[in-house]
């Protein structure tokens, strides 16, 4: 072993602070992991964990190289702390994932389970003598029932190989989080995660009906169930759904499939201020008309996407909204409807477009927001919701933090469920840049939850927003929520540190 790769493994026992706490929660200091930051690091390779894993997974299942644990490391959020773990392990059946956990619970070492690593709150991201549990091997669909409508798959299928099996049975897969080319769907349930459509066909808990998982102890159960009703006993398959790899490891998921809908048609409405945009957004919603894409970009991303792409919104563009329909022939005067409402909200200028091929040159300025906003620093993306009568006030109070701190925070909003992402634009180098975007993090979700909204619509609480969970729970649902976790991890060994802390 060089004396790099030595001194990482050194490190990789070290507890670090997580990202925006001023209090760590770190696994219990069992004798394994109290012998491992001890022992001579020649010997970490040797210890009596890694040495069962690897007999009861086999050796390629197991990685402790150093250098190839650090693609094991953490997801794509940008401002939480990270740890190399002690092992990542590649399980391909649910049995791998029983062993690795009563491995685990034998040397109550904590687990951390991992998908394709694109969340963007920290949830994956490993700490100091963890295993690793990555899914990604458990990609099998196991079945795809036409006509019962239901798919049952591994969770480390993606999003896009789930819609592409389903497409050639003349079927489709409704969830379509940003990162659905890559994302699992075991990740995409464990954060409940959304998508430009929800606004229409909802969030991933719609479509979830039953779940395989194995809990801390390595015992597997099923919960939830096949059919499309069913309301035998509580619904346990929605503790874990959306519950960030704190309660179990799912090993198999039963989701509902649809029929495709008609090739959407698409409008975009340039506003003069965002007191005007969520004025229309009201309206539209009011009139009980829900497109299937209903889009907001900001001044700061509009001026983005202009400078990237050329899109011409115009300078005094203070807002945009894009509106998609889905309805086949009624596509049309659905859009049309929406266009009067925009221009009785003082839209300047409403484009309704005729065709596919005008329908995608509208809807690409919003797939541009993140290229465009790229082009002027990191972005950091956040996620905030707020009811949908209360858009236009919580997108001021954005300007507003960014001009108080002096950082440039462009938005990006689910227009018709209230859901935004500021995004945040940092110096990764400049510790003043990431001080003043935990600040800006923390002012927007303090700002949010004080007109009735919630610290995260979509992305989770994962390490990132941890400490905002402990303010918008009250005191009774945080025990509640405590409880339930120490009934199925006593010992806080699934995903140690995440969501909620431990009890004082």
């Amino acid at each position: 072993m060089t004396s790099v790769a030595a001194h990482k493994f050194v490190e990789i026992y070290r507890p670090k602070r997580e990202c925006s706490s001023e209090t760590t929660q770190t696994p219990p200091v069992t004798p394994v992991i109290l012998e491992l930051m001890t022992a001579p690091t020649t010997l970490v390779l040797h210890s009596p964990v890694i040495d069962e894993l690897m007999r009861a997974l086999g050796a390629d299942a197991v990685v402790t190289d150093p250098d190839v644990l650090e693609s094991f490391r953490h997801d794509a959020a940008a401002l939480c702390e990270s740890t190399l773990p002690l092992a990542a392990v590649l399980p391909t059946t649910e049995s791998d994932v029983r062993a690795v956990m009563s491995i685990a619970s034998a040397h109550r070492i904590p687990v951390v389970p991992q998908g394709a690593l694109t969340g963007l709150a920290g949830a994956a991201n490993s700490s100091a003598g963890a295993i690793a549990l990555n899914t990604r091997r458990m990609n099998k669909i196991i079945e795809l029932d036409v006509v019962n409508r239901v798919a049952v798959v591994q969770p480390g299928v993606t999003n896009k190989e789930l819609k592409d099996a389903a497409r050639e049975q003349g079927l489709t897969y409704l969830p379509d989080p940003s990162s659905w080319e890559a994302s699992t769907i075991g990740g995409n349930i464990a954060t409940n995660a959304g998508g430009l459509c929800c606004v229409k066909y909802g969030v991933t808990a719609r479509f979830v009906r039953g779940l395989r998982v194995v809990l801390a102890d390595g015992r597997a159960t099923f919960v939830g169930r096949r059919t499309v009703k069913g309301v035998a006993g509580l619904s346990l398959a929605d503790l874990f759904v959306g519950s960030e790899g704190t309660l179990g490891i799912i090993t198999e998921a039963t989701v509902g499939l649809d029929f495709p809908n008609a090739t959407p048609l698409t409008m975009a409405a340039t506003f003069p201020s965002t007191v005007a945009a969520g004025e229309a957004v009201s309206r539209i919603r009011a009139a009980g008309i829900t497109p299937s894409l209903f889009e907001l970009l900001d001044r700061t991303t509009i001026a983005a996407i202009d400078a990237y792409a050329r899109m011409d919104f115009g300078t005094d563009a203070a807002a945009v909204l894009i509106a998609q329909s889905d309805i086949g022939e009624g596509a049309v005067e659905e859009l049309e409807a929406i266009a009067a409402l925009c221009t009785e909200s003082g839209a300047v200028d409403v484009a309704v477009a005729e065709d596919e091929v005008e329908s995608e040159q509208l809807v690409q300025a919003r797939r541009l927001a993140y290229p465009a906003l790229e082009r002027l620093g990191s972005p950091l993306v956040d996620d905030v919701s707020v009811p949908i009568s209360q858009l236009a006030t919580m997108i001021d109070e954005v300007g507003r933090v960014a001009d108080r701190l002096g950082i440039v925070i462009g938005v990006v909003g689910h227009a018709g469920d209230g859901n935004i992402h500021p995004t945040v634009i940092v110096d990764p180098t400049d510790p003043s840049s990431l001080a003043k975007a935990h600040r800006a993090f923390d002012e927007i979700a303090a700002f949010a939850l004080s007109l009735g909204g919630t610290i995260t619509g979509e992305h989770g609480v994962g390490l990132l927003k941890r400490d905002l969970l402990e303010t918008e729970l009250d005191s009774v649902a945080a025990e509640l929520q405590r409880g339930i976790k120490e009934l199925l991890d006593p010992h806080y060994l699934l995903n140690p540190g995440k969501v909620l802390t431990a009890r004082p």
